[in-house]
């Protein structure tokens, strides 16, 4: 374990000796053996799917995403640097925001007999933390094995199949070649069957944002963009992804054609559902009056910049303080106590006015 700045760095068991050192046990014979040549050092990169919940195929399992292929990239080209001492910076914090990685996905968006062939890029990546589970006594990650819930033995890879369970504890099993028959076949199209009016588009059922670039297709791409720019429309269809067939929009976003998937309609619970919902009372004039008059204060154009990520901030401020080995206080959350809701919204009314 070692410490910096105040703060308890752990580092792994495995790796805590550095070459140079165990170089010279090797010579001078004070090792248990000869040390072997250090080979390259691999980087545990956790496979992000571009759309949840979608295992790969074999086709598509070959691309990388742009986080592996940039750090596959690395690894060729980067020179050795010696090891400075200084902690990793978060994860996501060297990256550069906005730059394009490399497409996941080709294919061409098909209207009847028109082809446009486009690749398929993230727009969106996950900037929140991923914290390791230590031990606490040691400082070291754990790590997980596959054991079987019967006998405790851990299960290899080769042993394993996979099941549905019908009942408690009763499970259907499938072999592989079964489960990839069921698969929806991936023509590697976005197949389009209807232009809507975009802003008819209910955004309960938006799942994932993607970036179609033309694929050597400007003229007929533009052509897109233009036409449904004009228009105010979006085109609907469907797109095979790895296993899964998801009904789709393409959109024109700040100049370029955008491919959001959408959740199927057995995956949104509806409002009625709940019970309490329909029977909710009638609001009182007065108090809708002061309702509308809030709503109307507060009245503005929407802008995600107005809106940063406090978690992320409070986070990354914590890392710099516990590296700079500052004393962490913590204070008390104080819940306000509940007000009637005429005087809530007398006292909103006061407070904007103050503003």
């Amino acid at each position: 374990m070692k410490t910096h700045g105040g703060a308890s760095l752990t580092t792994d068991k495995k790796s805590a000796e550095t070459r140079p050192a165990r170089a010279a046990k090797a010579a001078t014979g004070t090792g248990k053996g000869p040390v072997p040549a250090a080979g390259p050092v691999k980087i545990p990169v956790p496979a992000k799917e571009p759309l949840k919940g979608a295992p790969a195929t074999p086709a598509e399992e070959t691309q990388k995403t742009p986080e592996q292929a940039s750090i596959h990239a690395s690894k060729k080209k980067a020179p050795a640097k010696k090891e400075s001492g200084k902690p990793a910076v978060p994860s996501g914090e060297h990256e550069q925001h906005g730059k394009a990685g490399r497409p996941f996905w080709s294919g061409s968006i098909t209207i009847g007999l028109v082809n446009v062939p486009v690749r398929l890029h993230t727009m969106v990546r996950d900037r929140s933390f991923s914290f390791r589970l230590l031990h606490k006594k040691d400082g070291q990650p754990l790590k997980y094995d596959r054991v079987c819930s019967l006998d405790g033995l851990v299960v290899p890879w080769n042993e394993t199949v996979k099941g549905y369970e019908i009942r408690k504890g009763e499970f259907l099993v499938f072999e592989p070649e079964e489960l990839k028959a069921a698969m929806p076949e991936s023509d590697r199209k976005i197949r389009i069957d209807k232009f809507v009016y975009y802003l008819s588009l209910d955004p309960v059922y938006f799942e994932s944002s993607y970036i179609l670039v033309p694929d050597r297709s400007e003229e007929a791409y533009s052509l897109l963009v233009t036409a449904l720019g004009e228009l105010g429309r979006a085109a609907a269809g469907t797109i095979t992804l790895r296993t899964k067939e998801y009904p789709v929009v393409v959109h024109v976003y700040d100049g370029a054609l955008v491919l959001t998937t959408l959740r199927h309609a057995d995956e949104v619970t509806p409002p009625h559902a709940f019970s309490i919902l329909p029977s909710l009372p009638v609001p009182k004039e007065p108090e809708l009056a002061l309702a509308k008059r809030i709503i109307n204060d507060l009245a503005g154009d929407f802008s995600i910049n107005d809106y940063p990520d406090r978690y992320r901030e409070s986070i990354l401020a914590l890392i710099d303080r516990k590296l700079a080995g500052e004393k962490i206080v913590y204070e008390e959350p104080h819940p306000e106590k509940a007000k009637e809701l005429m005087a809530a919204l007398q006292e909103t009314i006061a407070t904007l006015g103050r503003k």
